[in-house]
């Protein structure tokens, strides 16, 4: 089976970390996201993913030189389809598909999804409804910020409801961003021009009453903003590799997720953080809530803040608060 992966973006509301490296390529508990978004597609049966490119192509190619992933002793093969221009999501997904000849049931993935989702139980629900498409749907408590899915009882998607206001729909669930597709949907998307699946193919399929909702609880976060690309991370703060071969000096107070490369010195105080190749905690920092890609220098404190690559916080200074809270 075929999976399209869709990383083409720019990633923009994670800059800085992203100034250089593709989101989906940002580690998710020391694994980058698309290699943990593979672990999940093999497991659910995924032998071939297509990787829909547009931004940074060059990184991918570079982490996978010989076009193959394996995981778990299962073999994934990878496969490159850059647009030459942005094609938005149907564009981009009917481009990919083409490229490398899909014709038989396939899987759609946003590559900045994090979620315990299980693939085959998907699939079969997308084969037992005998759909044109199925779109995974979780719950939210709050679904103003979202497109909201409303259903039929038969899980038919009936409506798709823009960020409503209060009281405009009943509806909790949206569109969680994985998606069972047949082949004859390809041929519903123009070619060569930019076509939104979410606004021009998912609501076409709705009027021919093919799409079909699957809603779930399983555990999902898009991480596309700091503060839900930290707590991703956090899921895996208590596992034995969440720090990995770095240097943390043992009179350091760590908690968090540290990649291989980082540096922690004595005295200082890294909680609920993420600090990812390369970056340094000098002696007496306090590091909170934070993604930390830089130098923080000897007695300053980083709360709630973003620190890209190469940069530097000077000694004693004092930064926060950019991220949010999540919940």
């Amino acid at each position: 089976m075929h999976a399209v992966v869709l990383v083409g973006g720019f990633g923009t509301r994670l800059r800085p970390l992203t100034n250089r490296v593709p989101k989906p390529m940002l580690p998710i508990g020391n694994v980058p996201m698309v290699v943990r978004l593979a672990e999940r597609l093999a497991a659910g049966g995924v032998t071939d993913i297509v990787l829909a490119l547009g931004f940074q192509p060059d990184a991918f190619r570079a982490a996978f030189p010989d076009d193959v992933l394996t995981q778990d002793g299962r073999t994934i093969n990878l496969h490159y389809a850059v647009e030459p221009e942005p094609r938005d999501t149907a564009g981009a997904i009917k481009y990919a598909a083409d490229s490398v000849g899909i014709s038989d049931t396939f899987i759609v993935a946003n590559g900045d999804i994090v979620t315990d989702l299980p693939i085959t139980d998907l699939v079969a629900a997308h084969r037992s409804g005998g759909q044109l498409a199925t779109i995974h749907l979780t719950p939210v408590v709050d679904p103003s910020a979202f497109g909201v899915v409303e259903l039929t009882a038969g899980n038919l998607v009936e409506r798709f409801v823009e960020k409503p206001s209060l009281g405009e729909t009943d509806s909790n669930l949206i569109n969680a961003g994985t998606y069972v597709m047949e082949p004859a949907v390809l041929s519903r998307i123009v070619a060569d021009i930019p076509v939104s699946v979410e606004r021009t193919t998912f609501p076409a399929l709705v009027a021919e009453r093919g799409l079909a909702g699957y809603p779930t609880h399983d555990s999902w976060i898009d991480t596309g903003r700091p503060e839900f690309y930290l707590e991703a991370n956090m899921a895996y703060a208590d596992r034995d590799d969440a720090i990995i071969r770095s240097d943390v000096a043992e009179s350091a107070e760590v908690v968090g997720v540290v990649a291989d490369g980082a540096r922690i010195d004595d005295g200082a105080s890294v909680c609920n953080s993420v600090l990812l190749p390369g970056s340094v905690i000098e002696s007496g920092c306090r590091v909170e809530n934070s993604l930390v890609w830089g130098r923080i220098s000897a007695g300053a404190s980083v709360i709630d803040c973003v620190i890209g690559e190469e940069a530097v916080v000077a000694a004693g200074d004092h930064h926060g608060i950019r991220i949010p809270d999540p919940n």
